[in-house]
This record gives C-alpha cells, sequence and structure tokens, in this order.
C-alpha cells in the first residue's frame, strides 16, 4: 500500500485477502452478537461496526494511500478510531486489534510499527478491562500474546522476503554471469576453430598449392625441348591437385587426414617422402626406430602435419637436395625429426606469423605440438641446412602445457 512496497505476488495477494476477510468478519462478528445478546447500544454497535469496516474498505480503493506511507498512515490512524469506538461500546471489539497489528507492522515505518502495536494492545486491554469492572493478569495475556505473535510473524517474513530477494538477485547475477561466460566461450571457440583452420590450411592446402606451382614451373621450363618431362610434371601437379582436393573435403567433413586413412602414421609419412623424391627434385628418406606404439589420433595429425609443412618449407625456401625424416619412439614419448642440407636460416629473423613473406608455418607447429603438451626445436644457421625436432608424449596430457622451449641455436 506505499511506495516502497514490493510488486505483489500471489502468496502476498493471498495473505492480504485472508487479512480483508478477518477484518470485516470480526466486524460483523461484532455487531451480530450485539443484536443477538440484546446488548446495550445495539445500534450505536452495529453503526460503528458498519463504520469501521467501511473505513477500513476504502484504503485499499484509495490510489494515494497505496503510493504514500503518509496517507496510508493518516488511513490507519482513522481505522484505529472508529475501532476504539466500537471498542467503547462492545467488549468483542476487543479481537479486532489482532487484526490491526499486523496493518500497522505493515504500514508503519519499522521503528514506530511495534509502538504502534503496544500502544494497541494496551489500548484493548484498557477497554476489555472497563468493559469487565475489573482487571486481572489473565485479561492482558490475550492481547499481549497476539502482539508478540503478530511482530514475530511480520519479521519472519519480512526476513523471508529479504533472503529471497537476495536469491533471485544472486539467480539473476548468477544468469547474467552463465550467460557472459557461454558468451565468451562461444567466442574463444570461434577464434580457436579460426586458427586451427588457418594451420590446416597453411600445412595441407597451401603447401599443396605451392607444390602445384613449382611442379608447372618445372613444366614450363621444360617446354617445348623435353614434352616428356613437361607431362610428368603436369601429371604429378594433377595429383597433387587431387590430394588437395580431398583435404578440403575432409575439412567439410571434419574427418582426420586422408593421408592416415588405412595406414598407420609411419606409412603416412614414408608415402609422403615417396610423393616428394617423385614430384621434385628431392631425395627424401623415411626412417622408423623404436618400437611403434599406439598414438592418439590428434597425436598422428599433428605430427603428420609437422612433416608435411617442414618438408613444404624444405621445397619452397631451402632449396634442398636431401631430407631425412626419421621418426622414433623413444619410451615415454616419440620425436619427428626432418632434417635437410639447404641453405638454412637464422630462426630468429624468422618473420610474424601475419608477415607477408611467410613464417606462419613454424608457429602453426609449435601450436599443434604445445597444444598436445610436446616441443619444437628448430637448428639451422644460413648455408648450414636446417634440423627440425617435434616431440609429443605417448599419451594426452592432463595437465597445463609448459611455456615453450626457446630454438636450439645451431
Amino acid at each position: 500500500m506505499n511506495a516502497a512496497a514490493p510488486a505483489p505476488t500471489p502468496t502476498t495477494r493471498a495473505l492480504t485477502w485472508c487479512l480483508h476477510l478477518l477484518i470485516l468478519g470480526l466486524l460483523a462478528l461484532s455487531g451480530a452478537r450485539a443484536v443477538a445478546d440484546d446488548r446495550p447500544h445495539t445500534g450505536w454497535t452495529v453503526a460503528a461496526a458498519a463504520a469501521c469496516a467501511a473505513v477500513y474498505a476504502a484504503g485499499p480503493l484509495l490510489p494515494r494511500i497505496r503510493r504514500s506511507r503518509r496517507a496510508a498512515a493518516w488511513w490507519l490512524a482513522a481505522v484505529g478510531s472508529a475501532w476504539l469506538v466500537l471498542l467503547a461500546l462492545t467488549p468483542d471489539g476487543v479481537w479486532v486489534a489482532f487484526p490491526l497489528y499486523f496493518l500497522q507492522l505493515h504500514l508503519l515505518p519499522r521503528r514506530a510499527g511495534p509502538l504502534a502495536v503496544a500502544a494497541t494492545a494496551a489500548l484493548a486491554v484498557a477497554g476489555f478491562a472497563a468493559h469487565q469492572h475489573s482487571f486481572s493478569a489473565a485479561m492482558a495475556i490475550g492481547p499481549a500474546l497476539g502482539a508478540a505473535v503478530a511482530v514475530a510473524v511480520v519479521r519472519g517474513y519480512q526476513a523471508l522476503y529479504r533472503e529471497s530477494e537476495q536469491r533471485r538477485r544472486l539467480i539473476e547475477e548468477l544468469g547474467a554471469t552463465r550467460a557472459g561466460l557461454a558468451e565468451a566461450q562461444h567466442t574463444a571457440g570461434v577464434l580457436a576453430e579460426r586458427e586451427r583452420l588457418a594451420h590446416e590450411i597453411h600445412d595441407t592446402l597451401a603447401q599443396g598449392l605451392t607444390s602445384i606451382q613449382l611442379l608447372l614451373r618445372a613444366a614450363e621450363r621444360a617446354l617445348p625441348a623435353r614434352p616428356d618431362a613437361a607431362a610428368r610434371h603436369v601429371e604429378a601437379a594433377r595429383q597433387a591437385a587431387a590430394d588437395n582436393l580431398a583435404e578440403a573435403r575432409r575439412f567439410v567433413a571434419a574427418l582426420s587426414p586422408p593421408a592416415l586413412d588405412g595406414t598407420t602414421l609411419a606409412g603416412a609419412l614414408e608415402r609422403l617422402c615417396a610423393t616428394a623424391g617423385a614430384r621434385h627434385r628431392l631425395t627424401a628418406r623415411f626412417h622408423l626406430t623404436g618400437d611403434p606404439a599406439p598414438l592418439p589420433t590428434a597425436h598422428e595429425v599433428a605430427l603428420l602435419r609437422v612433416a608435411q609443412s617442414a618438408l613444404g618449407n624444405t621445397l619452397s625456401h631451402a632449396h634442398a637436395t636431401t631430407a631425412d625424416i626419421t621418426l622414433g619412439y623413444l619410451g615415454d614419448h616419440i620425436a619427428l625429426d626432418i632434417v635437410d642440407d639447404g641453405t638454412g636460416f637464422d630462426p630468429a629473423q624468422v618473420p610474424a606469423p601475419d608477415s607477408e613473406s611467410g613464417g606462419f608455418g613454424l608457429a602453426a607447429m609449435r601450436v599443434r605440438l604445445h597444444a598436445l603438451g610436446g616441443t619444437l626445436t628448430v637448428a639451422s644457421a644460413p648455408g648450414s641446412g636446417t634440423a627440425l625436432t617435434a616431440r609429443l608424449p605417448l599419451t594426452s596430457p592432463t595437465d597445463t602445457p609448459t611455456a615453450p622451449e626457446p630454438e636450439a641455436r645451431p
């Protein structure tokens, strides 16, 4: 009934209607008993009960009383005055004091409410004692006990309401936090997927297109003097294009690399060396050491991509004549070594991944390996060839990957 009151809920509306019915019922009972018992001042008693009921009924209908605490206090004073008149005419008016306690505690400020309840209880005891023409402690027990119960119930309800509001706000904050977290996770997932696809494209399609470009250049140089050699180069370029098409379809289908279909990692690496040697002027050799052990698919894919990217870099930049790929099963980890006799480079001078000159391959390799708890080591110098070593544990990491190791200087 005031501006500070919370929005009504089904429970509070039910309690409000119960209070309305209780007050009106007690007022009706006071008037009915006065008529039934043919008490003195019956007409005045009925009129006082009706007046009190009318004043009380006007309160919920007046918008100002619902919005203003001051107006509600004046309305409560009017109801109390009508009740005092009824109490002066009949002892049954003492029963109306009990619902008045709840009205006072609900409408008046926190400190004024209990004082009004105490004053109402004292007036109820005094009025009843006046009708009985005597006073005893038993007369004070009923109104006092009712006042104590009313204060306890209202205070308990207010505490429960505050706790409920706190929980509601916490739930809203939790919902907002979860929504924000879900959005952040979605954004992080999108960025991670973009980065993964960038690595995949660089390690497969980009390297394949580079190989096709080199083969077509070789075919161009062979024409028209050596048409047979040019035809071989074109056929190799066609096969590389077919492999790239299979990789592109894998991106769409989200399957494992076609090179691993129906074979082991060692078989895929051996095929990679054979393909590179057949298509380019490079002697690529594969070596296997140790006893092969089952590997998680993610490990096989990562090592195959590292080999493809490293061999692609060798073909594109190193001008090497030989390249050796060694897959070693070394106890609790697996190592992949790619060594060439090319021109080499300074690892400290590798361009940034987003530069126009390239350099994305090493960054992609390192990200792949670190995500699986592995390491990447690069040893190279201008004119001295390049040695690249990738290491992975034989099982998936359970802890957060450690910081990347610095590249070894030759």
